[in-house]
């Protein structure tokens, strides 16, 4: 079958243009071994890992910890360099960018991490942590600069008193909102969340997962929403990318997924979703074994070892899957997946 790469795949509407494409990202990190921290080979912790958000879109990235979804969202904006592929935002190389070209590109990224905590300078009071970015991008300064504090913090749900306090004076969920309003203050275009609910209690959850999607709707953002929380995911997300051991295995829109995962990998996941209907039971898919290290990765398609699918041959232990359009929109990294035909009309690439 014939289609675009998925880090080239978009929709035949004009409006819903591609805002971050990335082709090809590669993360390797050195394993200190042996005699003075030599000779201990290399991680591969994100691999050959393509995929676009487009502008006003929420992309999910989910899977089991350890499998790089962190370190992608990282090595998107460089907090760690990658090391080999490409990343592009609003059409512009960010791998080329140094220096002060850089500082000024990162205005239009931001991240919320997943402790609300550790993110924030205990020494900080929270109206100076908000302000730091408008004062390095020259956004506000004095007066200005504390009425936008103030408009912020009512953004997110707090009060404009709250600017004078440390985090050590807020709960979680508080803590969080202080986070996504840093965050705003330099007025992204994309943010990339960092598991931003996983630490929070589940009602403190719902509040804040409504608080991105409004800002979403009433700025425009694009989201990286990385999870391990699938229950979450169906409500946040648009698209869902599933990673297994710095790979991306499957790749489709929220419904499609959620209703015709092809990756058994994926179905495995999905069967581990809790049923929020009293007394109904879900079949378990449990998967045999511990998933694999990233230091010494198996031969062929990184899940099969821990794959039950009834067509799993010696091809799945010898030869990697490529993530392939199976359906029309729905990508899937697996041998025994069969493609449908679609008609070349239906698809459209950049």
């Amino acid at each position: 079958m014939t289609s675009a790469h998925p880090a080239q795949q978009t929709t035949v509407h004009q409006s819903e243009r591609v805002l971050l494409n990335v082709q090809s990202l590669t993360k390797d990190f050195p394993v200190r071994g042996g005699w003075f921290g030599k000779g201990g080979g290399t991680v591969r912790a994100v691999n050959d890992v393509s995929f676009t958000v487009r502008a006003g879109e929420t992309l999910a990235l989910v899977g089991e910890s350890g499998c790089g979804k962190t370190t992608t969202g990282r090595a998107i904006l460089r907090l760690v360099e990658p090391t080999s592929g490409s990343v592009h935002f609003d059409g512009t190389d960010l791998l080329s960018l140094r220096g002060e070209a850089l500082r000024r590109m990162r205005r239009h990224m931001q991240i919320v991490f997943q402790d609300p905590f550790g993110s924030l300078n205990p020494r900080m009071s929270v109206g100076a942590a908000i302000a730091e970015g408008m004062l390095v991008h020259q956004i506000a300064r004095g007066a200005a600069a504390q009425t936008r504090v103030a408009q912020l913090l009512d953004e997110v749900g707090l009060r404009p008193e709250h600017a004078a306090r440390y985090p050590h004076e807020f709960s979680g969920g508080q803590r969080q909102r202080i986070g996504i309003a840093r965050a705003l203050a330099v007025e992204p275009k994309f943010i990339v969340c960092d598991e931003p609910v996983s630490a929070l209690d589940v009602s403190v959850q719902a509040q804040v997962i409504n608080l991105l999607r409004d800002l979403q709707r009433d700025r425009g953002l694009a989201y990286l929403f990385i999870a391990h929380d699938l229950a979450v995911v169906s409500h946040m997300a648009d698209r869902v990318a599933v990673m297994y051991l710095g790979r991306i295995v499957e790749l489709a829109s929220r419904a499609t997924l959620f209703q015709s995962a092809q990756m058994p990998y994926t179905q495995a996941l999905l069967s581990a979703v809790p049923v929020p209907v009293p007394g109904a039971r879900q079949a378990r898919i449990l998967l045999a074994g511990d998933p694999p290290s990233p230091a010494n990765p198996p031969s062929g398609c990184v899940f099969h070892p821990r794959c039950s699918h009834p067509l799993k041959d010696a091809q799945c232990t010898r030869e990697i899957p490529q993530l392939e359009e199976k359906r029309q929109d729905h990508w899937v990294a697996c041998h025994k997946v069969p493609a449908l035909p679609a008609s070349p009309s239906t698809l459209s690439t950049v």
